[in-house]
């Protein structure tokens, strides 16, 4: 990264630089581009087989149908009669 563009990023930040701080910031920054630049060289294909070979299935109960307690039971304390709860508004 060239002088004038971080002098320029400075200005637009409000911050003041003396010309050696000018020069290592530019090449932090520059350092810093390059590390990121090296992100483009990751392989990000999606492979099933190999992405998912920590995830085990075989513990996992099985889906049985259970009885579950009547609505009516449920909404015997709800102040709203068509059904539902009612929150307290939080968000204008």
């Amino acid at each position: 990264m060239d002088l004038n563009t971080v002098k320029y990023l400075a200005d637009l930040s409000k911050l003041e630089y003396t010309d050696e701080k000018l020069a290592k910031t530019a090449g932090e920054m520059t350092s810093i581009m390059e590390l990121m630049d090296t992100i483009k060289d990751i392989d990000i294909t999606y492979d099933a087989h190999l992405d998912n070979h920590n995830v085990y299935l075989d513990g996992l109960r099985r889906d049985e149908i259970m009885p579950s307690m009547p609505t009516e039971k449920v909404l015997s304390n709800a102040v709203n009669s068509k059904n539902c709860f009612v929150v307290p508004k939080v968000v204008e």
